[in-house]
């Protein structure tokens, strides 16, 4: 095949001028068959592609039977061409029949041809079918012959990923790029959203190819890699995760590759070929895309892929002087974003007005994007594995907040079904909407206050609409999290005086700033810790300091003016760091009455109980503290030593157990020995059954996301809650070890006829 790689440009700037032509998708399918045989100097050149069903389909041919087209398929695995397509790697064979793989169709009469040469058709790290080309001579066809190829399987994947080829199918099928793919994941935020896919780091298409000069094109992949490395090391230096839309694990990762010189060398390799430096990249991570995912049934494995991909793509961006994100463009109307990861900031910087969902591949229900999103009332999704190599932007998506679902590309049957469930779900809202005037009390007459949880402004706004009795939890941090920098006092003292504006007399608790663990102030310089959930953050951090504390309170101080001060600690695992923080307010109090004769009417100080070990101190943290404050989510986390993070121990163990039941059933007890006030705040306030158990212990205040207050108040009203904390103390007492309660508070819900 002398000169084959003669003329990969001429070849190219012909397939772009066909594809520019206004001739049907078969004929432009079939004139790029022949534009490639002939430049290969091939006697037969054919392209396959997987269709839906996962079977590999001759859509067009240079040199074999054309009655074969739309007729011929092969299996992924089958034959050669299935081989190619299984393994996403070239198969040069200068005897194709001698192959044990080989797969003979008849209809095809490929007989006369001998040896052999297919590249996988790979766009995204996606097998999207294979490209072939066939001579009828014994021949080993040479380096640069099958670098010529991958480079127009680069094009040809464009041409397959674009909607012009819908239809074609002899099945009548759909390609694998637009089949419907399904996702499980975690709940973020319940709700239901229809919409089309933004990705939050869009795809970057190459469409410059083939270099002009290939020592420029070297400079600029030098510059390129520089210039990443820079980056990333900044990021990890100044501890900014949220910038860089990943932990600081991934940015360690994200080093790794970029410092990896067999990485390097590859795309170095690929430009000294003719490419371009954007397609080298492109290139080598598809290659090394398709490759680890063969393998990676490890999970360690898939997260190191996505650590490349994200590198990738980063790079990409740099040489093509794209930003990182999108977040100024203008989104589509009903748009569901759709990202790895993402900063809480980054979230905020988007035009809310049409965004109708939120999908991540690695966020956790706590997390501080989580967080936002339900201020935001965003129907959201985590831990979508794959969704972002296999979404498109402009996709059509569904997301599922209530179920923990994704469907991307639904089929018709999907989106009618999901049309009924959206037409329930707002009947459903409006009889919560109808019921929010309604008193908090049960069908036996006991009064429980039903409390939101807050952290933005844009929070406040549902204080009515969901009928809460005010805000069990305002988290303070999240202001600081969003920010570029330090907020001044006087920027915290405004917050806080809006949210007493907008309570409108409510009462309000501030949590002071609780951040370290996995909240990170991208401005504020921490040291990596082994445990960080367990390291220096909170009240600690707080302490040590003491004027970061400082400042907070006394923007409280003043902000409160005529209202009643509700302030608590977060993090407190010894009595003797509240009493540490109550004189730290003391002499704010001096401070504010001196220099700006202001003073709240009333201080409440309390903590939130969270660290295991303050349930072995309650009657003395009674004493101490105004009122108390579960975290419902922290303190089962350190009860049962199982990281909240972690997919593969975060839900091994039920919330709705004995052991923790037993534990804040000791919290009532003592908070009703002292007449102290009692509240939790955690995830487990907002799910009916499990408010259902808390009151069945005694709780009386719970605290939750406005879209929770609804289905609770509708539990509340129907329940029986003497009746219920009765049985609760039998089942509690039990000798025999009841292991869960799940199962009871059901069986007691439906004979009650609760619903939950």
């Amino acid at each position: 095949m002398p000169g084959a790689t003669a003329g990969p440009r001429l070849l190219l700037r012909s397939l772009r001028a066909t594809m520019a032509e206004s001739i049907g998708a078969q004929e432009r399918l079939d004139k790029v068959a022949s534009l490639i045989a002939s430049n290969m100097v091939a006697e037969v050149c054919s392209i396959y592609a997987l269709r839906t069903d996962r079977a590999l389909e001759l859509y067009a041919t240079e040199g074999l039977n054309r009655d074969a087209v739309h007729k011929t398929t092969l299996r992924v695995g089958e034959g050669l061409v299935g081989l190619i397509a299984a393994n996403a790697r070239p198969l040069n064979l200068p005897e194709a029949r001698s192959h044990p793989q080989f797969a003979y169709r008849p209809e095809t009469g490929e007989d006369l041809y001998h040896s052999f040469l297919g590249v996988p058709i790979l766009r995204a790290g996606r097998t999207l079918g294979v490209l072939v080309v066939q001579n009828a001579t014994q021949r080993g066809y040479a380096e640069d012959e099958v670098e010529a190829l991958q480079t127009t399987a680069m094009v040809i994947a464009e041409v397959l990923a674009s909607e012009e080829l819908s239809g074609l199918s002899g099945a009548g099928g759909d390609l694998d790029i637009r089949r419907s793919s399904h996702f499980a994941g975690t709940t973020l935020c319940e709700g239901i959203g229809l919409g089309t896919v933004v990705l939050h780091q869009p795809r970057v298409v190459v469409t410059e190819l083939i270099a002009e000069d290939i020592p420029t094109e070297l400079r600029r992949l030098d510059a390129a890699i520089a210039s990443l490395r820079l980056s990333v090391d900044d990021m990890l230096a100044r501890g900014d995760m949220a910038a860089g839309g990943a932990h600081r694990d991934v940015l360690e990762a994200y080093r790794m590759f970029a410092n990896d010189q067999g990485w390097v060398r590859r795309i170095k390799e690929a430009v000294q070929s003719g490419l371009t430096a954007e397609a080298a990249v492109e290139r080598v991570q598809n290659q090394t895309r398709a490759r680890m995912k063969r393998q990676a049934s490890d999970p360690y494995l898939l997260d190191r892929l996505h650590d490349f991909e994200d590198l990738a793509n980063r790079l990409l961006r740099v040489l093509m002087g794209k930003p990182q994100t999108d977040m100024t463009a203008e989104l589509p109307e009903n748009a569901v974003l759709i990202a790895r990861t993402m900063g809480a900031a980054e979230l905020l910087d988007y035009d809310r007005s049409n965004l109708r969902g939120l999908v991540l591949e690695e966020s956790a229900p706590t997390s501080h994007v989580s967080i936002v999103a339900r201020a935001l009332g965003l129907p959201s999704v985590g831990r979508a594995i794959d969704v972002v190599a296999l979404a498109e932007s402009g996709d059509d998506i569904i997301i599922d907040g209530d179920a923990g679902e994704v469907h991307l590309r639904p089929t018709p049957e999907v989106v009618h079904s999901y049309g009924e469930k959206v037409r329930f779900r707002a009947k459903r809202m409006e009889r919560y909407r109808a019921n929010r005037n309604l008193p908090s009390v049960s069908k036996d007459g006991v009064h429980v206050e039903l409390l939101m949880n807050a952290g933005l402004l844009v929070d406040m706004d549902h204080l009515e609409e969901a009928g809460a009795s005010g805000i069990g939890l305002f988290r303070t941090e999240l202001q600081f999290m969003v920010a570029s920098s330090f907020p001044k006092m006087a920027e915290q003292q405004a917050l806080y005086e809006q949210v007493y504006e907008h309570a409108k007399g409510k009462p309000v608790t501030f949590r002071s700033i609780d951040v370290g663990g996995d909240k990170v102030l991208p401005y504020l310089r921490m040291d990596v810790e082994e445990n960080p959930a367990m390291g220096w953050r909170a009240i600690r951090l707080g302490l040590d300091r003491p004027g970061l504390m400082r400042a907070q309170i006394r923007a409280l101080l003043l902000a409160a003016k005529d209202n009643e001060l509700r302030l608590m600690f977060p993090m407190i695992t010894e009595v003797s760091e509240l009493r540490k923080a109550r004189l730290a307010v003391e002499r704010e109090i001096d401070h504010v009455r001196r220099h700006y004769e202001v003073e709240p009417p009333k201080l409440q100080m309390g903590a939130m109980l969270e660290v295991p070990s303050l349930l072995f101190q309650l009657d003395e943290l009674f004493e101490v503290a105004d009122f108390i404050s579960v975290g419902s989510n922290d303190l089962l986390q350190f009860m049962t030593a199982s990281d909240r993070g972690n997919t593969r121990v975060a839900e091994r163990f039920d919330p709705l157990g004995s052991p923790y039941f037993r534990a804040l059933k000791q919290v009532t007890e003592a908070a009703d020995k002292a007449g102290k006030s009692l509240s939790l705040c955690g995830d487990m306030a907002g799910h009916p059954l499990a408010a259902m158990a808390l009151l069945g212990i005694g709780f009386r205040q719970i605290s939750m996301s406005p879209a929770q207050i609804g289905p609770v108040k509708e539990m509340l009203r129907a329940l029986p809650v003497q009746e219920l904390q009765d049985k609760f103390a039998e089942w509690l007492n039990d000798s025999s070890g009841v292991p869960g309660l799940r199962g009871l508070l059901e069986d007691f819900a439906k004979a009650h006829q609760v619903p939950y």
